[in-house]
């Protein structure tokens, strides 16, 4: 592993963002998503069926406490198609998150959807400073009542990822719970472009 100052200072920004998520853990509330007359038989336990809207709660939330959490400021005016749902802004500096939920009571594991590789390489070609942090955050089905699992969180980079990209949608795939790899990151963008049939050699 190549010794790199922007390796560290990635660590330190993964270690703000893990706090920053525990603590807005301790704050985030419990709730329904309908009414049980609507849903009589309940959401079948699947992040699909609440992704977005959890999502949101977890970002509207973080901005709504940002005082309380320490931040200068959330934004979460992005378009859909961007690589980040939220910047969070401190003192310190400007944080790009992209925030994931996990079936905290599945015990299947299986290898997520992380990012376009061609997307990822655009972005992080474009912007030298810009860095991606995934924030996953558990949560836990009751018929139509979501809970967040306090003892589920993973913080991780696409930087430090064991990279696998589909071929099917040219997409990198891990899974959430990992141990990091860590490289620089030119490291990162060769290894993005060597494993994409998108990027043009």
């Amino acid at each position: 592993m190549a010794s790199d100052t922007g390796i560290e200072n990635l660590t330190k920004n993964l270690d703000f963002v893990k706090q920053l998520c525990q603590d807005l853990m301790v704050i985030l509330p419990e709730f329904d998503i309908t009414d049980e007359k609507i849903l009589p038989y309940g959401l079948k336990p699947h992040t699909r069926s609440v992704s977005w809207i959890v999502e949101q709660v977890i970002v509207q939330q973080m901005k709504f406490n940002g005082q309380k959490l320490g931040l200068s400021d959330v934004d979460f005016s992005m378009p859909d198609t961007c690589l980040h749902d939220c910047v969070v802004a401190t003192t310190k500096g400007r944080y790009h998150i992209n925030v994931k939920i996990s079936n905290a009571g599945s015990t299947k594991k299986s290898k997520n959807d992380i990012a376009a590789v061609e997307k990822l390489f655009m972005q992080y070609t474009a912007n030298p400073n810009y860095n991606l942090i995934y924030a996953c955050f558990g949560i836990r089905f009751r018929n139509v009542h979501i809970s967040f699992e306090p003892d589920y969180l993973k913080v991780f980079s696409p930087q430090f990822l064991d990279i696998y990209v589909n071929p099917r949608n040219d997409k990198i795939q891990a899974l959430y719970d990992h141990e990091p790899q860590l490289r620089t990151r030119k490291e990162f963008l060769r290894l993005l472009r060597t494993s994409s049939r998108s990027i043009a050699l």
